[in-house]
């Protein structure tokens, strides 16, 4: 079904489990994989809405040629950015819970049943779980484990402790509109913001099992627009500016944020930017790995390993439904 301007669907008796929230622009590929893992979640009713957010390749005949009855598409004619698309989307739900999916990651197949139980179980309003992390070449780099339910707020006043991008976390509808969905002054740091304000809403709930395999690549946003992150988290830190101060935290987990910005500025091609940041934080922090990656990354060009507060987990292997088709 194609929506031609955006509005809000109430959930009523019949409406399905869940809302899956797409956003896309160019990138047909990789949104074919990703729409193929959550049409084919396990013990789950879903629709699935699809924002094209402008996209002039082949993605609006591709989505136009889908024959299935949930699979909702708005299309945005030229891009607004991807919280204003994920916004668009969150008003076309109708379902009890909303789940977020960027167009470039995977599910694994019980995905949302897993943390629909656990939601469940727990009396929680959203729910994580692990993530796998790919390479380019969906090669696994590790897993990134979910941070305890308990005290889930104070850990995020800290750093982005949930591990997926924006592709992992499920929540209740109504909490998510009841906050005001994504802040859309906001582009690298959107997800961080608003998992933030959910964790101060309600309590959560931690799935251990990998649920969502996260593609580490030059050309993700995290990469291409590295530049903006030092602002946007300037301010989240004046929005969250009470919150903070109430929980005596330290918003960007000390050097991590700086090393995560530098590491994606390294992706980009820009290694003189990313061994700024680096000093950056090894100053205002007084670190040693912060200011030794400078040195390796300015003076060799090494690509720079990236950069988590907790170091990734082995990954044993590479799940089916992480794998691409030949």
């Amino acid at each position: 079904m194609y929506s031609g301007a955006p509005g809000r669907i109430v959930a009523v008796p019949g409406a399905p489990e869940v809302s899956v929230v797409i956003p896309t622009l160019n990138r047909w590929a990789l949104l074919r994989a990703a729409l193929e893992r959550v049409l084919t979640q396990e013990a789950v009713d879903l629709e699935v809405v699809v924002v094209d957010d402008g996209s002039t390749d082949e993605t609006p005949r591709r989505l136009a040629e889908m024959a299935e009855s949930r699979l909702v598409v708005h299309r945005h004619e030229r891009p607004h950015g991807v919280a204003q698309a994920r916004n668009a989307g969150m008003r076309l739900a109708g379902g009890e819970w909303l789940a977020f999916l960027d167009d470039d990651d995977l599910w694994s197949p019980r995905k949302l049943r897993l943390q629909l139980d656990a939601a469940e179980k727990a009396g929680a309003t959203m729910a994580y779980g692990a993530s796998l992390v790919l390479d380019e070449h969906y090669r696994p780099m590790g897993i990134d484990p979910p941070p305890p339910a308990e005290g889930l707020l104070q850990d995020l006043l800290r750093h982005n402790s949930i591990p997926g991008g924006c592709s992992n976390v499920i929540a209740k509808r109504r909490l998510v509109q009841d906050s005001g969905g994504f802040d859309e002054s906001l582009r690298q740091v959107a997800d961080w913001d608003l998992w933030i304000r959910l964790a101060e809403g309600g309590p959560a709930a931690k799935v251990e099992e990998v649920v969502v395999a996260y593609l580490d690549h030059p050309s993700g946003m995290h990469v291409k627009e590295a530049h903006v992150a030092p602002a946007e988290l300037a301010y989240l830190q004046n929005k969250h500016s009470d919150l903070i101060e109430a929980h005596d935290a330290q918003m960007g987990g000390g050097a991590w944020f700086y090393c995560w910005v530098a590491a994606g500025q390294h992706r980009a091609g820009h290694r003189i930017a990313a061994a700024r940041t680096y000093l950056r934080g090894a100053r205002r922090y007084r670190s040693r790995g912060a200011l030794a990656r400078a040195g390796i990354g300015l003076v060799s060009g090494r690509l720079v390993q990236r950069d988590t507060l907790d170091p990734l987990r082995p990954a044993d292997g590479l799940p089916p439904w992480a794998q691409l088709p030949q």
